[in-house]
């Protein structure tokens, strides 16, 4: 089965995508989905999920970064993002860098480059947050108070490089790498407004120099006719042995999963797969029959219904 890649150019998680399937040279099909919302070519794929980057591969959709990169390892173990010893220490790294880190580099970033963007950018990630439109000043007084969380932070990047460790968790590629070069990629992915900010660390330098190595695989574009054909005609692939917490909803019930933090809009199913990683629906769309929709478990709120 094709890896197909539903993404757009400017998006930081997309990025952290692509520089995963160059890593470990993959080739892929993409689909440029609209940054905003509506998205309804992607939709009857994930049932109402609107974040970016979507991983298709035929009848099973895959949702979230951290679950993508998991995906890519299982199909395709070397070289690994979660190498044997680190895996733990990486992990952290990645949900601090991704929790902690990013949320002040985006509002630092957008309100810098705010001229850059799509004009609707701004109204539509408030809306995924659930906050009032804001005007060009409130996305400005934003990024200026931003500004010094990520200062502050970005030296703990060039300490994670010091003592001679070419990579974020020790002397490895892990997936922490991926997790902490998609926040500081993005810094300069629009303009170079804000490359001063990283001119005083040259470890971050070199680093970000060695993951641009990677590059992005062998990609080939699709249009989004041609994926909802391809997941109209394939089946979803048997999922594995679930393995659920006491608390987890019994396999086969209907239930829904959203984001708990934004883009909350919900995607219900039926439980086929649930575990420490994972959590998977079935669910029926009119053109496509049945689909398989995958979410990882740190960050997603499941409920029965």
């Amino acid at each position: 089965m094709e890896l197909i890649l539903h993404h757009y150019d400017f998006s930081n998680y997309a990025e952290k995508a692509r520089l995963a399937l160059g890593y470990k040279g993959l080739a892929w099909r993409g689909v440029i989905i609209p940054p905003v919302a509506p998205k309804p070519d992607l939709t009857p794929l994930t049932g109402g999920y609107r974040r970016t980057p979507v991983l298709q591969i035929g009848a099973d959709i895959f949702c979230d970064t951290r679950l993508i990169l998991r995906e890519l390892e299982r199909r395709k173990p070397q070289p690994s993002l979660y190498p044997a010893g680190s895996t733990a220490l990486a992990d952290m790294i990645a949900y601090w860098a991704e929790h902690q880190f990013f949320r002040p580099m985006s509002l630092y970033v957008s309100g810098v480059n705010l001229d850059l963007l799509p004009p609707d950018l701004q109204a539509d990630r408030s809306r995924m947050r659930d906050l009032p439109l804001p005007s060009a000043k409130t996305v400005q007084r934003a990024a200026t108070r931003n500004a010094p969380f990520v200062r502050a932070q970005l030296p703990f990047i060039e300490a994670l490089l010091s003592g001679g460790h070419a990579w974020i968790a020790g002397p490895q590629v892990t997936v922490a790498d991926f997790a902490v070069y998609h926040p500081l990629w993005f810094m300069t992915a629009r303009s170079q407004r804000l490359a001063h900010e990283l001119a005083p660390y040259p470890r971050i330098a070199d680093w970000m120099e060695r993951m641009r190595a990677f590059g992005h695989g062998t990609s080939s574009p699709m249009s989004a006719e041609e994926a909802l054909d391809v997941a109209a005609s394939a089946q979803p692939q048997t999922p594995r042995a679930s393995n659920p917490f006491d608390e987890d909803p019994p396999l086969s019930r209907h239930v829904r999963i959203r984001a708990d933090d934004y883009g909350r809009d919900p995607v219900e199913g039926e439980l086929v797969l649930v575990d420490a990683d994972e959590i998977a629906l079935r669910r029926s769309d009119p053109r496509l029959g049945d689909i398989v929709v995958h979410f990882p478990r740190l960050g997603y709120d499941l409920r029965q219904m």
